[in-house]
């Protein structure tokens, strides 16, 4: 698709890294940027065949640099709102995420999708159905392996999953997946994106260029994604699940049994006492990849098969261990107030919770209003500690405790924690400051923990 585009790769992680790699091999020509004056570029261009063909430019961007690039491949790293996007803009380059740039390669049927929080659970999840019965299947997106990776290797017969982020759908142009899924909107981002409701209109662009043959999956019970659902702006047909409520078309809960309803009547899918997820938020995971799959042709009997054996993904809601009588939860992934509730509803006991890092600007009363009847004392880790005890303090919550790093936190739950209990990392903040990232927040917390 690059032909002998010059086009220009912002950022040396692992989606621009994948970005060259396409570039090189669709051969176009490329330009590596990325704002670190310090970085060493080998490992971005170690896997390219002719690396000497890629200038570097590293620190500050000049426009004589840009002369005749025609695209700019963005990391979700770098906001809209910066400099270097202004310089982008005054140099009339179009930008792109690496998922637009993937998309323009790809063939096969292509899923996406997008939510606040329960992206990687559902996007693993359906792919394990798919792959079930369909041999070529492929995971990408924020789960781990960026789209540009993979796309070479789609054909026409080929079924893509793609977990896509608001940092990435809001460089999109023509990203049209053949079904797309909203899981949830709620307050996230809010430093990057400024507002809720800029934030929501951005998880939207995933329905923008689908067409009325196209499906796109929402969850009923959130009010934002019920309003684009039984409103007229959306193109896709929808389909609809809920964890409270009785549908007439679409997934539902019904106690513990997930049921399908359409025009043929209700039937059950699996009792959720079947499957190895825990938590309602989980069961709408569940919901939203059996709608995905059903509509790619996948039949019950084998999304019944599938539900009962998925073993969940790591960092969310993970079962470490259980050590006299206490059982350690790994949910690292938990990086925003709403996705923390979510596991600290799911737990099987009282909670010993973990939480706190870098500040992105959330709200955290509702969060600490979860905590009744269920959280018996919060360590509190990172930037976020002082603001969170605060919080909690106005809202009557004073069982709290501070540690300078994961290894005290972690002895001081064990310290404090009776037979029964449960200590959870879901920290409602990103890993940012402390960590990379929140894979390595939690692999260091399972370390703390078997190390006890």
């Amino acid at each position: 698709m690059a032909g002998k585009q010059k086009m220009l790769v912002a950022g040396a992680g692992l989606s621009g890294t994948a970005a060259l790699k396409l570039i090189e091999d669709l051969d176009g020509e490329a330009l590596l940027y990325d704002m670190n004056a310090d970085l060493d570029p080998a490992a971005a261009l170690k896997k390219l065949e002719h690396p000497e063909k890629v200038k570097v430019v590293l620190g500050e961007l000049k426009e004589g640099d840009l002369e005749d690039v025609s695209i700019c491949v963005i990391s979700p790293g770098i906001p809209l709102n910066s400099p270097f996007i202004r310089l982008l803009a005054r140099q009339k380059i179009t930008v792109w995420s690496e998922i637009e740039l993937a998309y323009h390669c790809m063939r096969g049927k292509l899923v996406a999708i997008t939510g606040t929080n329960g992206k990687t659970t559902t996007t693993a999840l359906t792919g394990a159905i798919l792959r079930a019965i369909y041999p070529e299947v492929f995971v990408v997106g924020n789960i781990g392996e960026p789209f540009c990776a993979k796309v070479l290797e789609t054909t026409g017969n080929s079924y893509t999953v793609a977990e896509v982020s608001s940092f990435q759908l809001e460089t999109t142009m023509d990203f049209r997946p053949d079904i797309s899924a909203i899981l949830n909107i709620t307050p996230d981002h809010l430093d990057r994106h400024g507002t809720f409701e800029n934030y929501a209109a951005i998880k939207k662009f995933i329905a923008d260029r689908q067409r009325r043959d196209d499906f796109i999956v929402l969850n009923y019970d959130d009010p934002v994604l019920r309003e684009w659902g039984e409103g007229s702006d959306l193109k896709p047909r929808t389909i609809f699940f809920s964890s409270t409520k009785e549908l007439e078309r679409g997934y539902y809960l019904d106690g513990e049994l997930i049921i399908q309803a359409d025009e043929s009547g209700k039937s059950q899918v699996i009792n959720v006492r079947e499957m190895n997820l825990l938590g309602r938020h989980n069961y709408e995971n569940a919901m939203a990849a059996i709608a995905i799959c059903a509509k790619l042709g996948v039949s019950m009997d084998i999304i019944h098969n599938v539900l009962k054996t998925f073993r969940g993904v790591e960092h969310r809601i993970e079962f470490v261990l259980e050590r006299a009588g206490v059982k350690y939860f790994n949910d690292s992934k938990g990086t925003n107030p709403e996705a923390s509730i979510h596991a600290i509803n799911a737990m099987p006991g009282p909670v010993l919770l973990i939480a706190g890092g870098y500040d992105k600007k959330s709200d955290y009363d509702k969060w600490v209003e979860s905590f009744e009847g269920k959280v018996k004392y919060l360590v509190l880790i990172g930037a976020t500690r002082d603001d969170i005890a605060r919080c909690a303090n106005a809202h009557g919550f004073y069982e709290i405790m501070y540690a300078e790093d994961m290894s005290e936190a972690v002895r001081v739950c064990a310290s404090y924690a009776d037979v029964g209990d449960c200590v959870l990392l879901s920290p409602a903040c990103a890993s940012w400051g402390m960590f990379k990232n929140f894979e390595e927040r939690g692999k260091v917390f399972k370390e703390c923990v078997r190390a006890l």
